[in-house]
């Protein structure tokens, strides 16, 4: 897997688009990764007048002279970007990047199915949202999704299974069917589903026999960072809790941020830079600092869901259990093309409150565990003591 992030300058840019790396574990949803949401406001477009310094000119150059002579900007704008060297560096159609500003907000239009693909290719149902098109069909965790409007799936990467189910081909709006070929043990039928307008469930919420609460966070969508602060102020009193970042491509930079809020009581959360320009991000006053802590991460936790693991275990706050993340700390902004279409170039990198870089390396645990590691957090909850 590989991805983009997206930063953007709080006040000069309402919310650029991101990431939709989420895509390719998430076969409904997506998720956007590492950009800047001002609060109040709607989306703003990116701005030729806020381009990033460097290779802009370069990109967009061959944009517009890709258009004078009739041919692909988009193309044009991916050669140019592929020659200068960004690692991260990105372009996407005008509708692409609406999709991921969709995204941003939470929303997306499909089914409703969570999915991954198995060592053997199969693709298999891992979540069937509730209320969604696919749980009125009785489709179930466990189901084995063989193909897409035709089309088979065994063996394709996800993001491929994803664009099919949501018919990005067609730019397919709510209201539109997909078929979809299923099997169940020895049974096997297809379903025709009619897409719908979902929100995302970015954060979920549920509490272990011995009460610990597990909240998830999927990715950091519009509001997921307000819902991790509701989340830890209705936790039992006198109980730790497991802040699950596995899997958590990013999301608003602004929301990783509310979320450290939760655990904070004020103080630095990361800085970053844009051409050399530093910038903080800090806590809110008033978090929760004393309830037991344990942040559980991946390989596939990246970006925004870096930075605020590296701001809690930094600051002393969690604990972090789990493997190695995944090393994506470079800082884009996003800039509009001639033909409407959206670059995003690298700018700058984040670093932890302690000035460590993430980008190509990652934030290593505190204790490292693969297998069982839920388990083995809450083992570290009830040996760090009742915060009473």
């Amino acid at each position: 897997m590989s991805g983009r992030d997206l930063f953007c300058q709080p006040r000069r840019f309402g919310r650029g688009a991101a990431l939709t790396l989420v895509f390719a574990s998430v076969l409904a949803a997506g998720a956007a990764t590492g950009s800047f949401d001002t609060p109040g406001r709607k989306s703003a477009s990116p701005s030729t007048r806020s381009a990033p310094a460097g290779h802009q000119e370069e990109v967009t150059d061959a944009a517009a002279e890709a258009m004078a002579d009739g041919k692909s900007p988009v193309e044009a704008a991916e050669r140019a970007v592929s020659r200068s060297g960004d690692r991260w560096g990105a372009v996407y159609s005008q509708g692409e990047y609406e999709e991921f500003e969709e995204a941003l907000d939470g929303q997306y239009t499909g089914v409703g199915l969570w999915a991954r693909r198995e060592r053997d290719g199969r693709i298999e149902v891992t979540r069937v949202q509730s209320g969604s098109p696919a749980q009125a069909a009785g489709i179930r965790e466990g189901d084995r999704l063989r193909s897409v409007d035709g089309r088979r799936v065994d063996g394709r990467p996800v993001t491929e299974v994803v664009s099919l189910l949501r018919g990005d081909a067609t730019d397919a709006s709510a209201g539109t069917t997909v078929a979809l070929g299923l099997e169940r043990g020895t049974h096997a039928w297809r379903e025709t589903l009619r897409r719908a307008r979902l929100s995302t469930d970015s954060v979920t919420v549920r509490e272990l026999p011995g009460g610990v609460t597990v909240i998830k966070v999927a990715a950091f969508t519009k509001g997921s960072g307000d819902l991790v602060r509701t989340a830890v102020a209705d936790a039992p009193t006198g109980t730790g809790v497991v802040l699950d970042l596995r899997g958590n491509s990013g999301g608003l930079v602004t929301e990783a941020v509310t979320a450290a809020s939760a655990f904070l009581d004020g103080g630095l959360v990361a800085t970053y830079d844009v051409n050399g320009d530093q910038r903080a991000l800090h806590a809110d006053p008033g978090g929760d600092t004393t309830r037991p802590l344990v942040a559980l991460v991946d390989g596939g936790t990246m970006s925004a869901a870096e930075l605020l693991t590296g701001g809690l275990q930094d600051r002393g706050r969690a604990v972090v259990v789990g493997s190695r993340t995944f090393g994506k700390g470079s800082v884009q902004m996003p800039s509009r093309l001639p033909d409407g279409s959206v670059a995003e170039l690298t700018v700058g990198h984040y670093r932890t409150p302690s000035g460590r870089g993430v980008d190509g390396r990652g934030i290593t645990p505190d204790l490292e565990a693969e297998a069982g590691a839920l388990e083995r957090a809450e083992t570290v909850l009830s040996g760090l003591g009742d915060p009473s």
